[in-house]
């Protein structure tokens, strides 16, 4: 990692209750993704209706790239982190360097689903012995999750560009 990352000695407010705010923003953000399927379950009917079921055939297709948009809309945004991260003051952050592109960002949240649906055991496990509360998508797709307000304060500072 680049010496230029937070460290959790150096910056304890960045990662301050961050694995909590976590998973607060991942509930958050489950009902978010509830209603986005409700939605596109709706469409899918009505659609379907319309088209004598062939059209319930793209369903399967339709809501997980629905979801999909949901992350790239919010991660993909100036403000890099979902409706439910927003809520907790934590932002996504790339650590290697350069800034978080389409695929980061499309790949983050596939890699989090079948990390936790095979294991999520594991997967918290990995962020508790992690100096940098990394769960393992993170360390794959080289990003570092903290808390917004404190990280606002660090870029002013100087200690890392806010890319």
């Amino acid at each position: 990692m680049s010496d230029h990352l937070p460290d959790p000695s150096n910056a304890p407010e960045l990662f301050e209750g961050v694995l909590l705010r976590r998973a607060a923003a991942w509930l958050i953000d489950c009902v978010i993704i509830t209603f986005i399927t409700i939605a596109a379950l709706l469409v899918g009917g009505i659609f379907g209706i319309v088209t004598l079921g062939l059209g319930l055939l793209a369903l399967p297709v339709i809501i997980p790239l629905a979801i999909l948009g949901y992350y790239a809309a919010t991660l993909g945004s100036p403000m890099r982190a979902t409706v439910g991260m927003q809520m907790m003051d934590i932002v996504l952050t790339p650590v290697r360097g350069t800034p978080l592109n389409g695929w980061s960002i499309l790949i983050h949240p596939i890699l989090f689903w079948v990390t936790v649906w095979i294991s999520w055991p594991f997967s918290i496990l990995f962020a508790l012995f992690t100096p940098r509360q990394q769960m393992l998508h993170d360390l794959v797709v080289g990003t570092l999750m903290l808390r917004r307000s404190p990280m606002q304060r660090f870029w002013r500072s100087g200690g890392m560009h806010s890319a």
